[in-house]
């Protein structure tokens, strides 16, 4: 049974030609939750009018259709713009192709309603449809995050169903001009951390589709990952700048990032 409408907490989801699956995604989080903002980010297959038939008949549920492909980072941006000038203070974000475990989205908000000043993140459980490339491959960006954030405590830096404070990450997102592509989701959070966000894992089942499944990727394994090397360039040089800082803060017995 649908949740009355939240005034505070609201589900974004990104989609890009993810076919059929975005439908079973979108129904499943408007089961569990409202309200739902589906923003298509210039999708080519017809699922953004299908989503917008969707909504036609349902107030709890709202569709955007960017005009052309703008990547993962900018389409969220585009939802939590549209969250914020409606008055929610939260958003959930979780993908498109049915990975996210929509079956969690209360209890996430739930611990974001108990702490709202944290980035509640989810840490993925694997089972044996994901891509064991991927499983060891997301280990070098974790490492690599928990030198960023001094070990601040992210647990997955690549995982995107979490609930962000939507006015801090406005903030990030708004000083500049990166994070609008697949270097959305570990930038998030390191940029996060270092304004005092505090970060809490919970688990959360992740399954992978196979194309017969309807499953549908557009993770590129060399591009995606130089995208990922050139955000950890950015972010290691935001770390030494800040390094003075946090040496200071640290003597002082104070926490590394200030909140």
């Amino acid at each position: 049974m649908t949740q009355p409408a939240s005034t505070t907490h609201v589900v974004v989801i990104p989609s890009y030609d993810t076919g059929p699956k975005v439908y079973q995604t979108v129904h499943a989080a408007r089961a569990r939750w409202q309200p739902v903002y589906v923003v298509v980010d210039g999708s080519r297959d017809g699922t953004g009018e299908g989503l917008q038939a969707m909504a036609a008949g349902d107030p709890g549920l709202r569709v955007w259709l960017l005009p052309h492909n703008q990547g993962k980072g900018a389409a969220v941006l585009f939802g939590l713009e549209q969250a914020r000038a409606a008055g929610f203070s939260h958003a959930l974000t979780m993908d498109a192709d049915g990975q996210h475990p929509a079956a969690c989205i209360g209890e996430f908000i739930q611990a974001s309603v108990e702490r709202p000043d944290a980035m509640i993140l989810g840490r993925p459980l694997f089972d044996a449809s994901a891509p064991l490339l991927r499983v060891r491959g997301r280990r070098v960006s974790n490492w690599w995050t928990n030198l960023e954030t001094l070990g601040a405590g992210v647990d997955d830096s690549l995982f995107g169903f979490r609930v962000y404070p939507i006015a801090e990450l406005l903030a990030v997102m708004r000083r500049q001009r990166w994070m609008r592509r697949f270097d959305f989701d570990t930038e998030a959070v390191v940029r996060l951390a270092w304004r005092g966000v505090k970060p809490i894992n919970r688990d959360a089942p992740v399954k992978y589709f196979s194309a017969a499944e309807g499953g549908v990727s557009h993770f590129r394994y060399v591009r995606d990952n130089a995208l990922l090397t050139w955000m950890h360039t950015r972010l290691m040089i935001g770390f030494v700048l800040r390094l003075p800082m946090l040496i200071w803060r640290r003597a002082r017995g104070l926490p590394p990032f200030q909140p």
